[in-house]
């Protein structure tokens, strides 16, 4: 079977970023999704396309196939006010380099990282931690099989590699 839509590929890979190996899956813990309902970065799923079980593969993905360019407007700065926990500033969360998960405007979350720290505003950094780099990936396909209509129905995988109930 070959990987398409609504399908569940299980893949070992690893991702190299500047010459620094930044994550992988390997055989004992693979990464299992459904193909085709944006689970993935478009780049990395329109590479896998087509692919079966025991294929290798080797890709390189640009920015915007990924993570989108590093974007200056991403960079903010908050009140010490945001920090405040029943009127206490948390200083002990707020150190230069630490990754903060927050909520935008509209509550969804995402994580900003602490650029710099100061007695009246702290400088977040909201941008994707691999926006703007090359994602150079390398792994095997280990299976591929049909989705479940109740993981479609669920959005993501059931049993190994995926979600339990």
């Amino acid at each position: 079977m070959n990987i398409e839509k609504n399908t569940v590929p299980s893949v070992t890979y690893t991702l190299v970023v500047e010459g620094e190996v930044v994550d992988k899956a390997e055989k004992e813990n693979p990464l299992s999704f459904i193909y085709g309902i944006g689970a993935m970065i478009p780049g990395f799923e329109k590479n896998l396309e087509g692919l079966s079980a025991g294929e290798k593969y080797e890709f390189s993905l640009q920015p915007d196939e990924a993570y989108g360019e590093y974007d200056l407007a991403a960079i903010v700065d908050l009140p010490i006010t945001t920090f405040e926990v029943d009127g206490q500033v948390q200083w002990d969360m707020l150190k230069v380099g630490q990754m903060v998960p927050m909520q935008d405007q509209n509550g969804n979350p995402l994580n900003g990282k602490i650029l710099e720290v100061s007695d009246e505003k702290i400088k977040m950094d909201f941008n994707h931690v691999l926006a703007g780099k090359t994602l150079n990936f390398t792994g095997e396909v280990l299976d591929v099989r049909q989705a479940t209509e109740d993981e479609l129905a669920h959005g993501h995988v059931h049993g190994p590699g995926g979600h339990q109930h």
